[in-house]
């Protein structure tokens, strides 16, 4: 059964005399303990869509059902204010923004969270501490947010997030903000949330790195409209629409790669490709096979294998030498070999 529905959510603003339609038509089933990543560029509608779940927005069109309650149906509330309060307690939170009491310490924040429990002041405070500590922060109990890392900021919002048991949990762009290494922290957290805690995740963003690390289904967004949905190899090794592929194609560190390279402006007959495949399909070598079969020359530019969803996965980028029709004949025979090919420029940007 799934732990969220959206069915047919639209979201409509007016804007002066115009009409904006942040979110038109999309359905989602979100299953229990999933880390659902939401992915799509600035304006796509996510955080839009994902805010009627907990109701912060309320839909113009569509039903919401979460953990089996009807929140919205046909655009109308379906649940009274108290009861929706209480439900939004089962739903944690947490922003790019971290939205800390900046006047309070890292406890006092926590456990602002619970303030409208029917805990004893010593019982709120042994749970703060306890959240701290299952997000390793219990030594910064006493220190203010102003003191701590953008990492460190976040983990307290999580904690305090975590403070009324949710089942839920909504990140909308929680690592945006946050250099490589802390964003690899926040995101390892919340895997272990996942597993230790069996929560449901639903992850908002635009950085494909994220989703890579830890999201186990992923829907793709644009314009409001739901483009793309499936398992995170499904979307990775087979996306099928321009902007997903835009998204898989031209990884972060092969970009880098190729703009150290400093690659001078290829001729017709030289083409750059990413290849990425399943490992578990692929065992021969792709590159002298290349060679043996179609006589085209490969020059290798970078590689790499990571695990998408606990099961690894290879990326080459590799320079093609041959005539056209020895490209074309590259290109189907790696098809073929269920390889997922995606063509570069000389700056590791999409190029197909």
């Amino acid at each position: 059964m799934s732990i969220i529905e959206l069915n047919n959510i639209s979201v409509t603003f007016k804007q002066k005399k115009e009409t904006i339609k942040a979110v038109d038509g999309v359905t989602l089933k979100i299953q229990k303990g999933d880390i659902f990543g939401i992915l799509g560029f600035s304006g796509a509608g996510k955080s839009t869509l994902v805010r009627t779940i907990n109701l912060l927005q309320k839909p113009s069109a569509g039903d919401v059902i979460v953990q089996g309650t009807s929140f919205v149906k046909n655009g109308q509330v379906a649940i009274s204010g108290k009861e929706l309060q209480k439900r939004r307690r089962k739903i944690g939170m947490i922003f790019q923004s971290f939205n800390l009491l900046n006047e309070t310490s890292v406890l006092e924040n926590v456990a602002f969270a619970l303030r409208h429990s029917n805990l004893s002041d010593e019982e709120i405070e042994k749970k703060s501490l306890r959240l701290l500590e299952l997000v390793d922060l219990k030594e910064k109990a006493d220190f203010y947010p102003s003191q701590l890392s953008g990492g460190q900021k976040q983990r307290v919002a999580i904690a305090r997030a975590l403070a009324n048991d949710p089942e839920i949990l909504l990140s909308d762009e929680a690592t945006s903000a946050l250099d490589p290494q802390n964003t690899n922290q926040i995101l390892d957290l919340l895997k272990k949330l996942n597993k230790e805690l069996g929560l449901t995740i639903v992850l908002i963003t635009h950085q494909m790195e994220a989703v890579k690390k830890i999201a186990n289904r992923v829907a793709v967004m644009e314009h409001g409209h739901l483009i793309e949905e499936g398992s995170l190899k499904q979307i990775f090794l087979e996306p099928k629409k321009e902007l997903t592929r835009n998204f898989v194609g031209g990884s972060s560190a092969a970009i880098s790669t190729l703009n150290k390279l400093n690659l001078d402006k290829l001729s017709e007959n030289e083409a750059i490709y990413q290849l990425t495949y399943s490992l578990s399909n692929v065992t021969k070598s792709i590159i002298i096979e290349l060679y043996s079969k179609l006589g085209v020359e490969v020059s290798m530019l970078y590689g790499n294998v990571e695990l998408l969803n606990e099961e690894p996965i290879g990326t080459l980028v590799v320079l093609l030498k041959g005539d056209l029709e020895k490209q074309k004949a590259a290109r189907e025979f790696l098809a073929q070999e269920n390889v997922l090919v995606t063509k570069l420029d000389e700056r590791g940007q999409v190029n197909d």
